[in-house]
């Protein structure tokens, strides 16, 4: 796969009538989109899975006064923790159906409409999960945690397909980690306003749900102002006026005639203008094996284990010997390291790329796993123990962020063309939300079966995703999603040269048409 991978790469360094492209900067508009698509989009996400932590015993107090002023009797142990457990676990039933409507929804309003309606949810859900208390109705902390999950799984699927349509190729991967460093940042601030100084207690545990409408507001407010996708526009709504001006803006110069080529040239290789359906995906033989690819690396994204840590942290702390009044901080330092990760790895992923990050972090995950397992068994026989647990968690978290953490979705949106991106992040989103409730549901029956030995699934779990990925997945980095789909011919069985044949007839009659740019001899950005 990698002989096949430099052998692409030679044509374009060997020609010499052809320039490749001059390094990207990054205009404002780009990171506009890209911080305040983020903002509203994998902040909250991130932020819901940590912000349920600290006001966990103040709700379920709250359920059992609900329950006494209804019923006139406390509620059971049973009851309540059925109830708590729905609460938990209803986001990732809410992000299901959310992933599942992403493909209707950017059908009829675009990406970037799609995310502009998108915060309707996040406000809803917002209102309920404040006033609950105040209404003395746990049902809407219910609901509200499924509209919630909702507006996560149409954002997940929709902002990575978003970043990646209006990156050039040489940043692409750069401006798709906004993504995961937002989600990483949400679930530090959801750690932070959770501290007991803050927000997180009896009488103010309510304004840590509040605060969900203020990232939503802020991307209303600035994302109606930011071009759509011009790739969409172009491909799919045929507006090539738009279309010219959002790469004008996304690119920062005014001659991007060579871009608009190369997507008309993209649209008409493919010989299809509409959007393929989910069934269609499945039976595209060209695009079996990138549909393999996501569905093992986004099963693995959730099924590596770092949900169990985050979801049981605080038990996880409670084993490994650490007093109660210092897990908030503790569990503080573990979003801090999670952040700094991401940052990290949205740094170097454009010189590194994208398969070293995912077999290295999947890789670190088995050994930081093997090694936690270790350390909790023999916990209780030295009183430092504790300590390199403690250790193992935060070398799992930044291993995580390293690679698995992001690239998952940015990975999704180069492996598809244009009218196959849709269904496959729909497919992407229903496995992830899948995987993600399995572990919430069965996790827990696990940890009491197997005790400390449970997270070897995960060391399993973690090594197959590696050894996937080293022998199938080629590198992605600074290439068209054209020269994407080239890399999968040999393992699809598809002719090396189909794509490439159609583009480069494409192209010659664009060219004999008069339609080469001024400056032609420049290589695309996108």
């Amino acid at each position: 796969m990698e002989e096949k991978t430099e052998q692409e790469e030679a044509p374009r360094k060997d020609n010499g009538d052809v320039k490749g492209p001059p390094k990207q900067r990054l205009t404002v508009c780009l990171i506009s989109a890209a911080f305040f698509g983020s903002v509203g989009s994998s902040f909250l996400y991130g932020y819901n899975l940590s912000v349920v932590n600290a006001p966990a015993r103040y709700i379920k107090t709250f359920y059992n006064k609900t329950w006494i002023d209804r019923y006139n009797e406390p509620i059971g142990d049973g009851t309540v923790t059925l109830l708590w457990s729905i609460t938990v676990s209803i986001f990732a039933i809410g992000g299901l159906v959310g992933a599942l409507t992403v493909s209707f929804l950017i059908k009829v309003l675009g990406r970037k409409g799609t995310l502009l309606a998108n915060n309707a949810l996040a406000l809803i859900a917002a209102l309920l999960l404040a006033l609950g208390e105040t209404a003395g109705s746990f049902e809407m902390l219910i609901i509200g945690r499924f509209i919630i999950g909702m507006d996560s799984g149409v954002s997940l699927s929709v902002l990575p397909m978003y970043l990646g349509e209006i990156s050039p190729r040489q940043i692409r991967g750069s401006i798709g980690q906004f993504h995961a460093i937002f989600i990483c940042l949400g679930v530090f601030i959801g750690q932070v306003l959770g501290l007991p100084e803050i927000f997180g207690q009896e009488s103010r545990w309510n304004f840590l749900f509040g605060f969900l409408a203020l990232p939503a507001l802020l991307q209303l407010c600035v994302l109606p102002f930011l071009p759509e996708s011009p790739r969409f526009l172009l491909m799919e709504r045929r507006d090539e006026a738009r279309a010219e001006k959002a790469f004008q803006a996304f690119l920062g110069r005014s001659d991007v005639s060579r871009e608009l080529e190369e997507v008309h040239a993209e649209s008409r290789a493919q010989n299809t203008q509409r959007t393929a359906s989910v069934l269609e995906l499945f039976r595209k033989r060209s695009l079996r094996w990138q549909l393999i690819t996501v569905i093992v690396v986004m099963s693995c994204y959730q099924l590596c284990g770092l949900n169990a840590i985050w979801y049981y942290t605080n038990g996880i702390f409670q084993e490994a010997g650490f007093q109660q009044s210092l897990i908030p901080y503790i569990t503080l330092s573990t979003g801090g390291i999670e952040t700094l990760a991401a940052i990290i790895s949205g740094l170097v992923i454009e010189k590194v790329g994208r398969r070293p990050l995912l077999i290295f972090g999947f890789s670190a995950m088995a050994v930081f796993f093997s090694l936690l397992t270790v350390f909790l068994h023999y916990q209780d026989r030295f009183p430092w123990m504790p300590y390199l647990s403690f250790t193992s968690i935060l070398l799992l978290i930044a291993s995580f962020c390293s690679g698995p953490g992001g690239v998952p979705f940015v990975l999704t949106g180069e492996l598809f063309e244009q009218s196959y991106r849709p269904a496959a992040f729909m497919i992407a989103g229903t496995v992830n939300w899948l995987s993600n409730f399995a572990v919430g549901l069965l996790f827990p029956f696990i940890q009491e079966a197997l005790q400390t030995f449970a997270f070897l699934l995960f060391v399993v779990v973690c090594a197959v995703g590696a050894v996937y990925l080293l022998v199938v997945l080629p590198e992605t980095k600074n290439k068209t999603f054209m020269e994407i789909s080239q890399s999968f011919s040999k393992i699809n069985g598809i002719p090396d040269q189909t794509h490439e044949r159609e583009m480069t007839n494409v192209l010659d009659t664009d060219a004999a048409n008069g339609l080469k740019c001024a400056d032609g001899e420049m290589e695309s950005s996108f």
